[in-house]
Protein backbone atom coordinates (compact mmCIF):
# COMPACT_ATOMS: atom_id res chain seq x y z
CA UNK A 1 0.00 0.00 0.00
CA UNK A 2 2.42 2.32 0.75
CA UNK A 3 6.19 2.90 -1.21
CA UNK A 4 9.01 1.41 1.08
CA UNK A 5 11.36 4.72 1.31
CA UNK A 6 7.95 6.77 2.77
CA UNK A 7 7.67 3.95 5.80
CA UNK A 8 11.10 3.67 6.01
CA UNK A 9 11.55 7.61 6.41
CA UNK A 10 7.92 7.08 8.72
CA UNK A 11 9.54 4.47 11.24
CA UNK A 12 12.81 7.09 11.34
CA UNK A 13 10.33 9.67 12.18
CA UNK A 14 8.74 7.38 15.03
CA UNK A 15 11.76 6.65 16.41
CA UNK A 16 13.12 10.22 16.33
CA UNK A 17 10.06 11.68 18.64
CA UNK A 18 9.41 13.60 15.53
CA UNK A 19 5.91 12.88 16.38
CA UNK A 20 5.58 15.25 18.99
CA UNK A 21 1.70 14.60 20.22
CA UNK A 22 -0.86 12.69 19.32
CA UNK A 23 -4.25 12.71 20.58
CA UNK A 24 -7.49 10.54 20.61
CA UNK A 25 -10.82 10.81 20.31
CA UNK A 26 -13.50 8.95 19.39
CA UNK A 27 -12.89 7.38 16.47
CA UNK A 28 -9.73 9.91 15.58
CA UNK A 29 -6.35 10.32 16.46
CA UNK A 30 -5.01 13.59 16.10
CA UNK A 31 -0.73 14.38 15.34
CA UNK A 32 1.50 16.51 15.11
CA UNK A 33 5.21 15.74 13.05
CA UNK A 34 8.22 17.31 13.15
CA UNK A 35 9.20 17.25 9.50
CA UNK A 36 11.93 19.20 7.66
CA UNK A 37 10.04 22.54 7.91
CA UNK A 38 10.00 24.62 11.18
CA UNK A 39 6.29 23.86 11.57
CA UNK A 40 4.72 20.42 12.37
CA UNK A 41 2.68 18.47 9.91
CA UNK A 42 -1.27 17.76 11.18
CA UNK A 43 -2.01 14.13 10.74
CA UNK A 44 -5.46 12.99 11.40
CA UNK A 45 -6.81 9.31 11.36
CA UNK A 46 -10.55 8.68 11.87
CA UNK A 47 -11.80 5.01 12.15
CA UNK A 48 -15.11 5.01 11.92
CA UNK A 49 -16.98 4.38 15.36
CA UNK A 50 -19.38 1.34 15.14
CA UNK A 51 -23.02 1.98 15.61
CA UNK A 52 -24.89 1.23 18.84
CA UNK A 53 -26.74 -1.25 17.01
CA UNK A 54 -23.19 -3.21 16.27
CA UNK A 55 -21.88 -2.92 19.27
CA UNK A 56 -24.91 -4.76 20.74
CA UNK A 57 -24.40 -7.39 18.27
CA UNK A 58 -20.65 -7.82 19.28
CA UNK A 59 -21.54 -7.36 23.00
CA UNK A 60 -23.84 -10.29 22.31
CA UNK A 61 -21.32 -12.85 20.85
CA UNK A 62 -18.54 -12.06 23.82
CA UNK A 63 -21.01 -13.13 26.08
CA UNK A 64 -21.43 -16.53 24.88
CA UNK A 65 -17.20 -16.55 24.94
CA UNK A 66 -16.49 -17.44 28.64
CA UNK A 67 -12.66 -17.36 27.82
CA UNK A 68 -13.50 -13.96 26.82
CA UNK A 69 -15.19 -12.59 29.04
CA UNK A 70 -12.89 -14.04 32.06
CA UNK A 71 -9.70 -12.22 30.02
CA UNK A 72 -11.68 -8.69 29.65
CA UNK A 73 -13.01 -8.62 33.34
CA UNK A 74 -9.11 -9.17 33.98
CA UNK A 75 -8.23 -6.40 32.12
CA UNK A 76 -7.24 -8.23 29.21
CA UNK A 77 -7.38 -8.17 25.45
CA UNK A 78 -8.23 -12.10 24.31
CA UNK A 79 -5.86 -12.76 21.26
CA UNK A 80 -9.05 -14.12 19.11
CA UNK A 81 -11.19 -11.04 19.43
CA UNK A 82 -11.55 -10.60 16.23
CA UNK A 83 -13.59 -14.15 16.06
CA UNK A 84 -16.38 -12.20 18.22
CA UNK A 85 -16.63 -9.52 15.50
CA UNK A 86 -16.38 -12.10 13.06
CA UNK A 87 -19.56 -13.97 14.51
CA UNK A 88 -21.75 -11.07 13.51
CA UNK A 89 -20.16 -10.27 10.87
CA UNK A 90 -18.46 -6.93 11.72
CA UNK A 91 -14.73 -5.97 12.38
CA UNK A 92 -13.12 -4.81 15.53
CA UNK A 93 -9.94 -3.36 12.06
CA UNK A 94 -11.09 -0.83 9.72
CA UNK A 95 -12.14 -3.57 6.66
CA UNK A 96 -13.55 -1.18 4.46
CA UNK A 97 -12.52 2.05 2.65
CA UNK A 98 -14.81 3.84 4.16
CA UNK A 99 -13.75 2.73 7.95
CA UNK A 100 -10.48 4.66 7.80
CA UNK A 101 -9.74 7.67 6.42
CA UNK A 102 -6.79 10.04 7.02
CA UNK A 103 -4.72 13.28 6.07
CA UNK A 104 -1.45 15.23 6.16
CA UNK A 105 -1.52 19.17 5.25
CA UNK A 106 1.98 18.13 3.99
CA UNK A 107 2.44 18.49 0.35
CA UNK A 108 3.12 14.71 -0.31
CA UNK A 109 0.72 13.84 -2.94
CA UNK A 110 1.25 9.93 -1.95
CA UNK A 111 -1.90 8.14 0.12
CA UNK A 112 0.23 7.38 3.34
CA UNK A 113 2.85 10.26 3.33
CA UNK A 114 6.17 9.54 5.92
CA UNK A 115 4.10 11.67 8.56
CA UNK A 116 1.01 9.49 8.53
CA UNK A 117 3.67 6.42 8.51
CA UNK A 118 5.18 7.38 11.70
CA UNK A 119 1.66 8.17 13.48
CA UNK A 120 0.86 4.59 12.21
CA UNK A 121 4.26 3.28 13.97
CA UNK A 122 3.30 5.15 17.28
CA UNK A 123 -0.66 3.96 17.28
CA UNK A 124 1.19 0.48 17.18
CA UNK A 125 3.04 0.61 20.12
CA UNK A 126 0.50 2.31 21.80
CA UNK A 127 -2.03 -0.78 20.84
CA UNK A 128 0.64 -2.94 22.05
CA UNK A 129 0.36 -0.95 25.51
CA UNK A 130 -3.64 -0.41 26.07
CA UNK A 131 -4.68 -2.96 23.65
CA UNK A 132 -8.28 -1.02 24.47
CA UNK A 133 -7.19 1.79 22.12
CA UNK A 134 -8.83 0.11 19.36
CA UNK A 135 -12.40 -0.35 21.34
CA UNK A 136 -12.19 3.62 22.45
CA UNK A 137 -11.40 4.58 18.72
CA UNK A 138 -14.59 2.11 17.28
CA UNK A 139 -16.59 3.86 20.25
CA UNK A 140 -16.88 2.11 23.36
CA UNK A 141 -14.47 2.17 26.55
CA UNK A 142 -13.12 -0.60 28.32
CA UNK A 143 -15.77 0.73 31.36
CA UNK A 144 -18.66 0.63 29.24
CA UNK A 145 -17.78 -2.79 27.85
CA UNK A 146 -16.60 -4.33 31.12
CA UNK A 147 -20.12 -2.92 32.65
CA UNK A 148 -22.40 -4.75 30.40
CA UNK A 149 -20.16 -8.03 31.22
CA UNK A 150 -20.60 -7.41 34.84
CA UNK A 151 -24.03 -6.83 34.68
CA UNK A 152 -24.59 -10.22 32.49
CA UNK A 153 -22.20 -12.25 34.85
CA UNK A 154 -24.14 -10.74 38.04
CA UNK A 155 -27.33 -11.17 36.68
CA UNK A 156 -26.52 -15.03 35.33
CA UNK A 157 -25.49 -15.82 39.43
CA UNK A 158 -27.32 -18.13 40.80
CA UNK A 159 -27.08 -16.29 44.74
CA UNK A 160 -30.08 -18.87 45.81
CA UNK A 161 -27.61 -21.37 45.62
CA UNK A 162 -25.17 -22.88 48.40
CA UNK A 163 -21.58 -23.06 47.93
CA UNK A 164 -19.97 -26.29 49.87
CA UNK A 165 -17.10 -24.98 52.62
CA UNK A 166 -14.43 -27.14 52.92
CA UNK A 167 -12.24 -26.01 55.54
CA UNK A 168 -8.36 -26.40 54.76
CA UNK A 169 -6.62 -29.35 55.56
CA UNK A 170 -4.12 -29.26 58.39
CA UNK A 171 -0.62 -30.14 56.95
CA UNK A 172 1.42 -32.79 58.76
CA UNK A 173 4.47 -34.19 58.66
CA UNK A 174 3.64 -37.70 58.64
CA UNK A 175 3.13 -38.17 54.52
CA UNK A 176 4.11 -34.64 53.91
CA UNK A 177 6.67 -35.19 51.03
CA UNK A 178 3.94 -38.30 49.52
CA UNK A 179 2.14 -38.00 46.33
CA UNK A 180 -1.03 -37.39 46.90
CA UNK A 181 -3.92 -39.36 45.39
CA UNK A 182 -4.36 -37.13 42.28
Amino acid sequence: LMDRGRLSRGRTYARKGQVLSLTEGRGEVSARVQGSRSRPYNVTIRIKPLSEKDWDRVLEALLTRPIFMAQLLAGEMPQDIEEAFAAVKLSLFPSKSNDLTQECNCQDYAEVCKHLAAVHYILAERFDEDPFLLFRLRGKSQDEILAVLRQHHSANRDDDSEVAYEPPQPLLLEGFWEIGRE
